[in-house]
Parts: C-alpha cells; structure tokens; sequence
C-alpha cells in the first residue's frame, strides 16, 4: 500500500510539473520571437489562463459524461453537447449582438437540453453504447446545420466564425475570461465535492440507488454540472473538442484508484493537453497559426475511431 501511494503521489507531482513547463513555455514562445510587456500581458498570458480553464473544465465535463453515461466514448464534442452549446450562442449573438452577458447561460441552456436528450436516449431506448455515440453524432450534425443556417441569414451575427467553429484561444482576452471563469472555478469545485456520488454512480445505477443513491436526482445534476463546464469554455475558445474525450482515457491509465484522484488528475492534465496544443499551433507554422481545434481533432479523431472498433471487439 506504501509503495501505491508514493507512486500515486510521484504521479501527481509529474503531472504537475509536466503543466508548469507548458505554462511557462507558452508564456515564452509563440508565432512572434519578440517578447514585449504588452504582448505578455494581453497575448500570452490570456491564452495560457484560458488553456487551464478550458482544459480542466473540459477534461473534468468529459469524465463526468464517460461516468454518469458509463460509455467510454461519451464527451462534449461527440454526443451533441457543444454543438447545442454552440448553437444557442450564435443565436444569442444573432438576436442579443450587445449582450455578451447573456451568452453564458445560452450556452449552458443550449448544452443541458443535448445533454437530456442523450439522457432520454440512453434510458428510453435502451440503445448500445455505440448507438448513443451515432445518435449524439446525428444531433450534433443538426445543431451544426442550424449555426450554418442562422450565420447565413445574419452573417454579421457573430465575429470571427472560423475561430469559432474550430476552436482556438486566439483572441482570448482577461476581461473575456472574468464571467467564463467563475463558472468554470464553480463548477469545478462542485464536481470535487461530489465525486463520492459521482463514484457511486461509476459502479452503475442499480448499484448505486442500492447504495442509497438518488440516481433519478443525481443523473441530470451531473449532466447539468458537465454542460456549464462545457458551455462556459465554448464561450471564449468556441467549439473545441477531443480534450474531454482522450484525457480521461489518459487519466485512468496513468491514475488508476479512486474517482477523486482522478478528477484531480484531469484538473492537472486537461489544461497540459491543451496548451501542448495550442503552443503547437502557435509555433509549428510560425508566423502563422494553426487554431488548437485542428491540431486536437487530427489527434482526436483517429483516437475515438480507435475506441470506436475496440468497443465493437467487445460487443458495445
């Protein structure tokens, strides 16, 4: 047991210091060599503070989606949620172009109502693991074909589109990240305080309501909770994805044990991944830039393909 926990510890430590290398080389480095106090200021430090909200929210929203759904396949890119997240945004954004307050809870609206969907799906249906994936792969297609259709009638609804639709921390701003922020620190700090129900609900729902559970209760709470984490990081990186998808993965191979430890771990390696992926895009075709977005999908991509024919190994 001694030797387990100095390798959990030496573990987290790794981890740690693995994300204080990243901070520091994207506060360092970018598309420009030259370094000034502005471009540190208002450049590079918004970005690396937005990759640690972004990263942690979405890593601990995709554990809680793999966990609540028990479907290893589950994130907010893959079962509709940011697209729904997206949708309400640019809606907002068509209807409310000055309210940029209101824009957070379009998102968050947006992103619970996927969320419930595939809730409905998973308990009415009582479809496979699989057909949940290809059902949230549907919705998220028609979310997306409704932000086409809503930036083809008003075209000047919502600046920088591209950004938007691929992801990017380009732009990001500290006076952007304020409200974002909060709610992810919220939600976050929520998601620490009930891994114990979180953990009952990984031991599948019979086994949970036998544990004293309120699965009925507890379900749409942690679906609810994983859609601010979500919505919140779409409204200032846009629809980025794959983070909530393959660092849980990286997470339960690295951190195996409790629910707890590995939420940590996901605060830890979540905004590791995507500073990786975003120091890249800035630095690999410098002076011009590669949105974190593409870079994470040509990594995520082949990877769900990858879980996708495991799972069809093993009958899901």
């Amino acid at each position: 047991m001694e030797t387990q926990r100095r390798r959990s510890e030496f573990g987290l430590r790794w981890q740690l210091l693995v994300l204080l290398l990243l901070a520091g080389l994207s506060l360092l480095f970018g598309s420009t060599t030259h370094l000034t106090l502005p471009v540190f200021l208002h450049v590079r430090l918004p970005r690396m503070l937005g990759s640690l909200l972004a990263g942690s929210a979405l890593a601990v929203a995709g554990m809680i989606l793999q966990t609540v759904l028990a479907n290893p396949l589950a994130s907010p890119n893959i079962l509709g949620i940011q697209s729904g997240a997206g949708l309400m945004t640019v809606l907002c954004a068509a209807l409310f172009p000055t309210a940029f307050g209101l824009r957070i809870p379009a998102s968050f609206l947006g992103a619970f109502l996927a969320s419930m969907l595939v809730l409905f799906l998973a308990r009415k249906v009582r479809a496979s693991r699989s057909t949940i994936v290809l059902a949230g792969l549907a919705v998220s297609q028609i979310f997306s074909a409704g932000i086409d259709l809503i930036l083809t009638l008003a075209p000047d609804s919502l600046t920088g589109y591209t950004d938007f639709r691929i992801g990017s921390l380009a732009g990001t701003t500290l006076n952007r990240l304020m409200v974002p922020g909060l709610c992810i620190v919220a939600g976050l700090l929520v998601a620490l305080l009930c891994a114990r129900q979180l953990e009952l609900l990984s031991l599948g729902q019979r086994q949970a309501q036998c544990a004293g559970l309120d699965v009925n209760r507890w379900m749409p709470g942690f679906l609810a909770l994983a859609s601010l984490l979500a919505g919140a990081v779409i409204s200032f990186t846009g629809m980025i994805g794959f983070v909530g998808l393959i660092v849980p993965h990286m997470v339960r191979r690295l951190c195996p044990g409790p629910l707890m430890k590995q939420l940590v771990s996901c605060l830890v390696l979540g905004p590791a991944f995507l500073l990786l992926a975003d120091l890249l895009g800035r630095t690999l075709a410098a002076p011009y830039e590669i949105p974190a977005g593409i870079l994470l999908t040509l990594a995520g991509g082949p990877y769900f393909l990858w879980l996708l024919l495991k799972g069809k190994g093993h009958g899901a």
